[in-house]
């Protein structure tokens, strides 16, 4: 019964997105360090940030809020892509990664085969990496 009020309450109007979940986690860290500093402006700039993803949350204005989100993913997005590479690295322990030196692709290949020829899939090149 509940869940259908929120779902009534809901329609027609924006929701949740990427930009606002990085709106909440900044106001998180900004709340957090102002409770350990106890300095006044982070405070109101943390409820400033609240009050805007709250705004975005519940706005009927889809159009200008897919716009933000746009702007912010083209922004965000060589950063996020950046994070993601790491943390696929990181996790992957069966394979190596190389940048290729002509077009700057990533390239995976299997660790442990020793001197290995690499070729590219984008540019063609081909250069010997360690593996």
């Amino acid at each position: 019964m509940i869940r259908n009020a929120i779902q009534r309450f809901m329609y027609g109007r924006y929701g949740n997105d990427q930009l606002n979940l990085f709106l909440l986690g900044l106001y998180l860290l900004l709340y957090l360090v102002f409770l350990f500093a106890r300095v006044e402006p982070l405070y109101w700039v943390s409820f400033a940030l609240l009050l805007a993803a709250l705004f975005r949350l519940l706005s009927r204005n889809m159009e200008r809020r897919r716009m933000e989100n746009a702007r912010f993913m083209r922004a965000a997005g060589p950063i996020l892509s950046w994070l993601h590479l790491r943390r696929t690295i990181h996790r992957d322990k069966e394979h190596v990664y190389f940048k290729c030196p002509s077009c700057g692709q990533q390239l995976r290949v299997p660790r442990g085969k020793g001197r290995i020829t690499v070729t590219c899939r984008g540019c063609g090149a081909s250069f010997e990496e360690k593996s």
